[in-house]
């Protein structure tokens, strides 16, 4: 293998790729990435066997070829030259020498054929979405994704493509985060696949402002396939989490009793205030409701009180609901409309968080002391 190629692009493809190589590893060939040249592309893979990565960035190939190389080490020496262009010539003995300006290189690497194969999708149906919408709903459910091992069914986003529409879910038992979209050509699909934390995260972090995103789920497995600035091509492939997802709309108040609008922006910031207030074994926030105003409180017996105030439009009658204050902030970090619809029925129930638009967050309430 041989060929040149613009130090940017390199840094570019090894970036998309190298957050899901592992450093601690029983299996060396994991720690490195596998590079492809061919067709003046050269096609960077790195895996740990549950997500794998691919991205394709354009390079001047005069032989093609492939080896694998470790990825850290080669990141570390990329970042780190000075010229504009990279060349590698990779020996029969899986040795790279790489040569950028006065610099050079001799990095030993392993055989291709080492690598695990990279899963084929090419006759699997795609479902496409623009790249803005699915990171725009991954960032409103995925906080509420649960951590707990045991519940392995949770560890996850739960999609849902039926009637021209992607349904996303995420929840941790105590909160649910539900958002969803139209999208054209899905007449006749209907899917439901659970896609696990990690691969979430990796595609929070490559998805961009512009361009579509082929979603190809089957038996097991899942690719995301996403075309980038420039040219560079970047395919996410990811196992399923097994398992039937439980009924989340049972856990959806259907009555409301209270619908109160508030300024994001204002809620979370007192929140914030609130939560320095808070401990481990305390922390709750209490939200208190009367005519025109919501006075936000959080006391801690060991540590002290906060107490705030934001002027609302209420009308109903008072009433007091506290709630788990980080478990309040998140889904309003991750929204941007200036309003939120806050539904309420009584102390005990669980609150729901609205926008105008298709996203509800429900969150069980905490006891008052």
């Amino acid at each position: 293998m041989k060929l040149a190629i613009a130090k940017e692009q390199l840094i570019v493809g090894l970036q998309a790729v190298q957050n899901v190589v592992s450093t601690r590893t029983t299996l060396p060939i994991l720690s490195n990435v596998l590079l492809n040249a061919g067709d003046g592309m050269l096609e960077l893979t790195a895996t740990d066997l549950d997500v794998t990565v691919s991205c394709s960035v354009e390079a001047k190939v005069a032989k093609p070829g492939a080896v694998t190389l470790p990825a850290k080490r080669l990141f570390g020496i990329v970042r780190e030259l000075g010229a504009l262009e990279v060349q590698l010539d990779v020996d029969d003995k899986n040795a790279c020498a790489l040569e950028c300006g006065a610099s050079f290189f001799r990095i030993n690497g392993m055989a291709p054929e080492e690598f695990p194969p990279v899963p084929n999708f090419k006759e699997t149906r795609a479902v496409v979405l623009p790249q803005e919408k699915l990171r725009s709903m991954l960032r409103k459910t995925s906080y509420a994704i649960s951590t707990d091992e045991t519940r392995f069914v949770l560890n996850g986003i739960f999609f849902s493509v039926k009637e021209n529409k992607v349904t996303m879910v995420a929840t941790d038992g105590r909160r649910l985060a539900l958002v969803d979209e139209e999208a054209e050509g899905l007449e006749g699909v209907n899917l439901e696949f659970i896609v696990p934390t990690k691969a979430v995260n990796e595609l929070i972090r490559l998805l961009q402002g512009t361009g579509n995103i082929e979603v190809r789920p089957r038996e097991n497995q899942v690719a995301f396939n996403l075309r980038g600035e420039g040219g560079v091509a970047v395919v996410v492939i990811s196992k399923l989490v097994e398992g039937n997802y439980p009924n989340y709309r049972q856990v959806i108040p259907t009555q409301v009793k209270e619908r109160v609008p508030i300024q994001r922006e204002e809620l979370w910031q007192a929140l914030k205030r609130a939560e320095i207030m808070t401990s481990e074994k305390s922390n709750s926030v209490k939200l208190a409701f009367s005519k025109n105003n919501l006075a936000i409180t959080a006391n801690t017996p060991d540590v002290g009180e906060a107490r705030d105030s934001l002027a609302i439009n209420y009308k109903g009658k008072d009433m007091a609901i506290a709630f788990n204050p980080a478990y309040l902030m998140d889904p309003l970090r991750a929204l941007d409309n200036d309003e939120v619809f806050l539904e309420l029925i009584d102390e005990l129930s669980p609150g729901v968080l609205k926008i105008n638009g298709p996203f509800l967050y429900v969150l069980m309430p905490m006891r008052m002391s």
